[in-house]
């Protein structure tokens, strides 16, 4: 069994998705990030850097618990745990993942949540920070576009690793105030993704 410390957050969605995917057993504790939940002693224990999400595997590789901490590495591990096509074996196939994946982890993960943030949430309006990550969230929604326009998802033909990362970012589209008909390639993948029970169900974690 899996217990799994997530909120409902992008980079939370990408866990629990990947979970659903992988029909892996796994037991739900809400980290409420807006009670600062993240900075307790208990939850420092599992990763000292306060951030959700994080998994402690009971199974882990050697029989033994295995703790895991930043969305990217839970992803990679969990596909190879499970031998999962999510992430190829094959070296050409598994980089094409790799380097999508790192480019949501890198750039899409932090222009978008820095959109979030001086878009709806800063206490000030700070016109130069929302022109530039608002700019920056457009022009990685061209890049996404222009892959997208080539192949059916972000590694190639088959759904990887890689979507499960960027999908939950993109869902968040309207707090960015994108307008998925300027990048149809990236609203058809977005629908063909919406309706994979895995991401239904696991975008639903955990039950706010």
């Amino acid at each position: 069994m899996i217990d799994l410390y997530t909120w409902g957050t992008p980079n939370g969605r990408k866990v629990s998705i990947m979970l659903e995917e992988l029909a892996l057993p796994y037991n739900v504790h809400a980290i409420n990030i807006l009670k600062d939940d993240q900075y307790s002693d208990e939850f420092i224990a599992i990763n000292p850097n306060s951030k959700i999400p994080a998994i402690v595997d009971n199974d882990g590789p050697d029989g033994a618990p295995i703790t895991i901490f930043e969305s990217g590495a839970i992803l990679m591990y969990l596909a190879e745990k499970m031998e999962s096509p999510l992430l190829p074996t094959q070296t050409r196939a598994r980089y094409q993942v790799m380097q999508w994946l790192m480019l949501q982890m890198g750039s899409v993960g932090p222009m978008f949540g820095q959109t979030h943030h001086f878009v709806r949430f800063a206490k000030e309006d700070v016109p130069y920070a929302r022109k530039r990550y608002y700019g920056e969230t457009k022009r990685l929604y061209g890049v996404l576009d222009g892959k997208l326009e080539k192949t059916a998802y972000l590694a190639g033909d088959a759904y990887s690793i890689a979507d499960i990362a960027t999908y939950p970012w993109v869902a968040r589209f309207e707090w960015q105030e994108v307008d998925l008909k300027e990048f149809p390639a990236v609203k058809s993948w977005f629908e063909k993704l919406s309706i994979r029970p895995a991401v239904e169900k696991g975008m639903l974690v955990p039950e706010l």
